[in-house]
Parts: C-alpha cells; sequence; structure tokens
C-alpha cells in the first residue's frame, strides 16, 4: 500500500481536531486556511474516508477521525524524538571532531617530545582524542599536505606549496655506544674517530642518512657500515648487543635514561636535523591544535638544545 500523505498533514489534522476549527488551527500552525483544508482533503483522499463533519457552525469528527489520533500522535511523537535524537548524535559527534586531533610524526620524536605534550593536555583536555601516524619524514609531509593529519612533527622537508614549517628546534646526531667501548671515556668524538668502528647507520634513503652522507661528503671523512637499519629502535637494540656503534638523533635517544648505552655528542662536523611543526596552508587552528603546538615548543624548549653535554 503506497502511503500519499507525510507528517504535515497528520499535524494540520490533530490541529483541527484540538481546535474544533480549520480558522484556529490555521491561525496555531501559521498556514492559510486554505492550506490546511487542502491537507485535510489530501489524508482524507489518501486514507478513503471523510474525517470531519463540516457545517457552517462547527467542524465535528468522524469515527474515523477519533481512531486516527491516537495514532498520528504516536507517529508524530516517534518523529520528533528521532529527529531530537538525531540532532543531539550529531552535535555530540561534531564535538567529538572538534575536541579529536590527527598527529604525523617521525617515530624518533614520540618518546621524547610528543608523549611529553600529550601528557600536558590530557590533563586540559580530558576527553580529547588523538590519532598518532608514525611514520618516515617524507610521509609526514604528505599526509598533512593530503589533509589526513590535522598537523606534523618532522624534519623540514623539501619545498611544498601547500603547507608551512615552523622551526622549533636544531635536532644534534649523537653517537650511542656502549660503557665498555674504547670512545667512552672521551667527552666527545669526532667522525673521523667512529670512521674505524663497527658502525650501525641508518639505511640509505631515510632522512638521517642523507643527513649525514651529505655533511661527511663535504669533509671527505669516509663511513663504511657494519649493520644497515631502518629503525632507530633497531639501532638502539644492536648497540645494547654490542654489535657496534650508532649515530642517531638525540631525540631518539633523550627519554632512554636507564638504558645500557652512553652518549656522546659527536663533531667535525657537528650534524644537526631541524625539527618543527608542518600544517596545511590556510589551517585554522582550533583550541586543541593550538594548545598542542604551544605544548610540543614547552616539550622542546628544555630538552634539545645543541649543545657540547648531551
Amino acid at each position: 500500500m503506497r502511503i500519499n500523505f507525510d507528517f504535515t498533514d497528520l499535524e494540520a489534522f490533530l490541529a483541527v481536531l484540538e481546535t474544533g476549527s480549520f480558522h484556529l488551527a490555521s491561525a496555531h500552525l501559521g498556514l492559510s486556511q486554505s492550506s490546511v483544508t487542502r491537507r485535510i482533503r489530501k489524508l482524507e483522499v489518501a486514507l478513503d474516508t471523510p474525517l470531519f463533519n463540516r457545517t457552517t457552525r462547527d467542524v465535528r469528527p468522524t469515527l474515523a477521525a477519533k481512531r486516527l489520533k491516537v495514532r498520528a500522535e504516536h507517529i508524530l511523537g516517534e518523529t520528533r524524538e528521532t529527529a531530537r535524537a538525531l540532532r543531539d548524535e550529531s552535535s555530540a559527534y561534531a564535538h567529538q571532531l572538534s575536541q579529536s586531533l590527527t598527529i604525523a610524526t617521525v617515530p624518533t620524536v614520540i618518546a621524547g617530545l610528543l608523549a611529553p605534550a600529550l601528557k600536558c593536555l590530557q590533563q586540559e583536555f580530558p576527553s580529547a582524542r588523538y590519532r598518532v601516524l608514525d611514520i618516515g619524514a617524507n610521509e609526514v609531509a604528505e599526509a598533512v599536505a593530503e589533509g589526513e593529519a590535522d598537523i606534523g612533527i618532522c624534519p623540514v622537508p623539501a619545498f611544498e606549496p601547500t603547507t608551512t614549517f615552523e622551526f622549533i628546534f636544531d635536532d644534534p646526531l649523537v653517537i650511542a655506544l656502549l660503557p665498555e667501548h674504547r670512545l667512552a671515556s672521551r667527552p666527545n668524538v669526532s667522525w673521523a674517530d667512529v670512521s674505524e668502528e663497527n658502525l650501525i647507520l641508518p639505511r640509505r634513503g631515510t632522512g638521517n642518512r642523507m643527513l649525514i652522507d651529505d655533511a661527511l661528503a663535504r669533509t671527505g671523512v669516509p663511513l663504511v657500515w657494519t649493520i644497515e637499519v631502518g629503525r632507530t629502535t633497531t639501532a638502539l637494540d644492536c648497540v645494547c648487543a654490542g654489535l657496534g656503534i650508532a649515530p642517531l638523533p638525540k631525540s631518539a635517544i633523550i627519554a632512554q635514561e636507564r638504558a645500557p648505552f652512553l652518549v656522546k655528542p659527536v663533531a667535525a662536523p657537528a650534524i644537526a636535523r631541524p625539527i618543527g611543526l608542518l600544517k596545511r596552508k590556510g589551517y585554522r587552528d582550533g583550541v586543541l591544535s593550538r594548545r598542542f603546538s604551544e605544548a610540543i615548543r614547552a616539550s622542546a624548549a628544555p630538552d634539545f638544545a645543541l649543545d657540547a653535554d648531551a
């Protein structure tokens, strides 16, 4: 059976039933009397039965109208409740979206930079949610440029016309080695010193490896790797196993206070990668993303200076 009436027809019907007048019903609904009359007529045609007996003096409901009253009230009541629930859910979802942040970041800064910043924000925004994409520097830039991430934390990327980079700190490369290593007693080491050791280097194509290769190509210091790895955590595991020494970003090991290895500054030349916040041009910071940026700056300030006591 096809239904040829709608909710507005039922509203008109109930208004006439309650007021006992087409004129009063039209005033109640803010419609013309002829519009109310058309809606009642449409309902009567659809149900194939008269709903009101009309005289010049009054309007009386038929038996069909009395039977329809309960059903019409139920239908409209359910419809209003459904609409209200959907609006509430939509508002709640919109609020959730405003209180969520997708962060693309290179893994090396998570422990020392990202985690402390998020810990601070959890106190201020206890219901906020954070989606963390721990990916390579190039992927961070792509995620931000394509809108997959709201904000990125990475070394300065290749020029991308749709993003902006805010410098936060210089992240120096340091040498991780065991306490019993022959270089452990030195306050710092040079690249010439480490070139004769079993080296655990980042694999070719990674940002850290390119940073090392570019800097040393200008000095003529040759580096021959013994082990080549893709992740900093793998390099640290190899160092702890006594397989060699590893040049790593300071940010990657600053949170490893109880680790069984030592960290030595490396010079001649000193190498550092600029770390910053990456955003899309035109991106409008919400309260959460603005406070996140402030927390990242605060986390970086005391710990990531390029100094001789690293």
